[in-house]
């Protein structure tokens, strides 16, 4: 393997893609905010989750890199609990979900694992 795949490979692995779900976009915005303060985002802070036309629900997804960490996010306040899913490695899942403890009161609600990678089901509330 060059070092160029090595090096797509890594920066693959510090990637934790972000779903936020049941929860009203100004909470998933919060969640998004706070996660911003930690890592790099594929999402400008600018890009607010909105409402979709058709009543089903919605899912908001942001990218983040763990590569780096910044800044740790304050308490965060919250509408309601929301349902958060991470996906990625292993240990970028870990890291990024240790990263919302500061902000949030985070409670495992399940796990799927695969080879190289894991999701992970969170409920966020208010902390």
């Amino acid at each position: 393997m060059d070092s160029a795949h090595q090096e797509t490979q890594a920066e693959h692995a510090a990637e934790v893609t972000v779903e936020c779900s049941g929860c009203k976009p100004e909470d998933a915005q919060a969640i998004f905010t706070a996660l911003r303060t930690s890592f790099a985002s594929d999402r400008s802070a600018d890009d607010a989750p909105r409402e979709t036309a058709g009543g089903g629900p919605s899912v908001w997804t942001a990218t983040f890199d763990v590569n780096q960490s910044r800044d740790t996010p304050g308490p965060t306040q919250l509408t309601a609990p929301c349902t958060v899913t991470l996906q990625g490695g292993y240990q970028a899942v870990d890291q990024l979900r240790k990263a919302l403890l500061p902000a949030f009161v985070v409670s495992v609600v399940g796990t799927a694992a695969g080879d190289q990678e894991e999701e992970v089901q969170l409920r966020l509330e208010s902390r």
